[in-house]
Order: C-alpha cells, then sequence, then structure tokens
C-alpha cells in the first residue's frame, strides 16, 4: 500500500518518505534462526463488514501488546465488498455516491497506504507486541519478514513467479488513490505485478500489519469508484491491468478452481508462515474481551464518520 501524504512513522507503508532506507543487513536478517513460538490462529467462517473487520485487527493489536492474547494471524474476508482508505489518505479521492450506488461499504484503516477494493479476496493480518522477534526491529525488517513467509505460503500453490519487490523500491508522489498501481518495498508481486498490497502499524506497543490478496476478479474495478474525470479513470484502469493482477491471473487458473478457494490460500500461507518463521499455531477465536473491544471500536471509530472524514 501507498501512503496519500507523508504520515507518521507509526502508520509508515513500505516506500513511504517516512521509511526511506533499505533494511541495512537484509541478507543478515534472513538469516537469523527465529526461536520456537506459539501463535495463535484465527480464520474467519464468515465474512464481516469493513468497520468490523478494521475494528478486529485494531483489538488483536491491542490485545497482543498487553499480553492478554498470543501474537495472532487472521485470515478474513469482507461483506459487504468495502472501499478502504489508507489513515492519511483524503475521503475526497473516493467517489462516494458511485460507492453507494454498488453498495459498497467505506471504511477508513488504522494503517497507511491507499484505496482498496476488497472482494473476492483473502486478506490476511498479524497482530503482535512489538518486541516479538518476527515484528521486531525497523518497520522494514518486519516487512521483510512477514513478505518472505507470504512468498513461501504462494510457491507452495504452484506460483513459482512469486518475488518481492526490492527494499530499495520507492513510490513516486505522482501515484493514484489506487494501492495496486505499484508496489512498494518488499511487497508480493507476480511476474512483476503486483499481487498482495500490506500495511503496518507501530503503535501503543503493537505492530499490526494487514494485506490484501485479490483471488479472482477484475482488479481494475476500484477505479469505478476513485472521483477521477472519465479520461483519467480510463488511463488507471489500464495501468492497474497491466500492473496489478488477481491470483487466478498469476496461476493462469479459471475462478472456480479449486487453489483459489479461501480455505486453500489460507492454509497455503499458514504454511509459509510456520515454516519461513519457526511459529506453531494454535487455533482459536477472539476472546469476549476482544469481542466486547471490537464492538466499542466499531460504534467509536470505524463506523464513525467522523473517523472516516479524518485525514
Amino acid at each position: 500500500m501507498l501512503e496519500a501524504q507523508i504520515p507518521t512513522a507509526a502508520d509508515a507503508a513500505p516506500g513511504s518518505p517516512v521509511e526511506s532506507g533499505v533494511a541495512p543487513h537484509e541478507e543478515a536478517l534472513t538469516q537469523v534462526a527465529l526461536p520456537r513460538a506459539v501463535w495463535r490462529l484465527i480464520i474467519d467462517d464468515m465474512p464481516r463488514s469493513g468497520a468490523a473487520n478494521m475494528a478486529m485487527d485494531h483489538a488483536l493489536a491491542e490485545s497482543a501488546a498487553s499480553g492478554a492474547a498470543l501474537p495472532t494471524l487472521r485470515f478474513y474476508r469482507w461483506q459487504p465488498p468495502a472501499v478502504s482508505l489508507g489513515r492519511h489518505q483524503p475521503l475526497e479521492e473516493i467517489d462516494q455516491e458511485a460507492v453507494r450506488a454498488r453498495g459498497y461499504d467505506i471504511v477508513r484503516r488504522p494503517t497507511g497506504g491507499r484505496a482498496i477494493l476488497h472482494t473476492d479476496e483473502l486478506t490476511y493480518a498479524v497482530t503482535a507486541p512489538a518486541d516479538e522477534p518476527r515484528v521486531a526491529g525497523s518497520l522494514m525488517d518486519a516487512y521483510l519478514r512477514l513478505s518472505n513467509a507470504l512468498l513461501s505460503g504462494l510457491r507452495s500453490l504452484g506460483l513459482d513467479a512469486a518475488d518481492k519487490a526490492g527494499g530499495h523500491v520507492r513510490a513516486g508522489r505522482d501515484v493514484s488513490a489506487a494501492c495496486f498501481e505499484v508496489p512498494s518495498a518488499y511487497e508480493i508481486t507476480a511476474g512483476g505485478r503486483k499481487l498482495i498490497g500490506s500495511a503496518q502499524s507501530r503503535r501503543a506497543g503493537y505492530v499490526l500489519q494487514h494485506g490484501s490478496l485479490p483471488l479472482v476478479g477484475d482488479i481494475g474495478r476500484l477505479v469505478d469508484v476513485l472521483a477521477l474525470p472519465d479520461a483519467v479513470r480510463q488511463r488507471l484502469r489500464r495501468q492497474l491491468l497491466s500492473r496489478a493482477c488477481t491470483l487466478a491471473d498469476a496461476l493462469g487458473l479459471p475462478p472456480d478452481a479449486p487453489q483459489l478457494r479461501f480455505e486453500t490460500v489460507a492454509q497455503a500461507l499458514l504454511q509459509g508462515f510456520a515454516a519461513d518463521l519457526n511459529l506453531e499455531f494454535k487455533p482459536g477465536q477472539p476472546s469476549a474481551a476482544e469481542l466486547r473491544r471490537t464492538a466499542q471500536l466499531i460504534r467509536e471509530q470505524y463506523a464513525n464518520p467522523e473517523w472516516l472524514a479524518h485525514r
């Protein structure tokens, strides 16, 4: 995901102006042996609204930081489809009438980056205390470790073309409101096209990183709800189709292929995290306290028009 404007360091996405340096010991970092650890695994059975998904990520991150819960890897979906904005992205970049006409939600993420249309996708979220070795260090250190885990999972699906953008990659300030227009440092690509867009927040003693993996469908649909002149809209659609892809595109599979099912992809990514980060996963669900905090965050923040209008 890409920043709309200069953010605080706590919300920086890879390639943003705040995080301008490459991780100085990239090769050494990937060779460090991580201690064995147990994390919680949550695979949501049912999709949630945009506000509920963002509130849940936030609540799980707070819970991990306090020590009330294990670090967590969560896989989830969205219903209805939702346009999510980066924490600092102007709401004016979205055509709200077009969003409503299509029955989409709009929600502002707690992380940086630019707009994503969440539909026909798998979303992952990592929530952990800031001193957990897999997310400790700089923002770019954590991105590199987590990107390597995502790559391992994708390759287990047969996606040999999966790769990640180099740590030197930086997005210019002339990019559009769309997250998937260009990859940023360490973001996942397939055949040179962006496949997973991720963003991270580091605050209040926790690290939250979440990202979108489009499984099937038209990667250019987001353009229909951006506030753009028609000529610009058509040009951006062409750019997105050439610079980004779905997992179906990357694998050359029809949309109903079993390899593209949410559950199948979640299991593949889970294996990548377990193998690459030396993790054991304990299946679980949000606690009663986390559910209460999620409900509070929905009311007070993520479904609050004042938060949506904030930038």
